[in-house]
């Protein structure tokens, strides 16, 4: 598991980046969120992820 910071997220879209700790931006899908209700992150919030290989 990793961590970063929500560098931005267009919910709208559905899609943003999120900053790595080693400095990699990572984009971000609202599908591979894991909440309850509306699936949106906040600019500046911090998370935990996983790194998937893009298709």
């Amino acid at each position: 598991m990793a961590n970063g910071t929500v560098k931005w997220f267009n919910a709208d879209k559905g899609f943003g980046f999120i900053t790595s700790e080693e400095g990699k931006d990572l984009f971000a899908h609202f599908s591979s969120i894991q909440s309850d209700g509306f699936k949106s992150l906040d600019e500046g919030q911090k998370v935990e992820f996983d790194v998937e290989e893009g298709q």
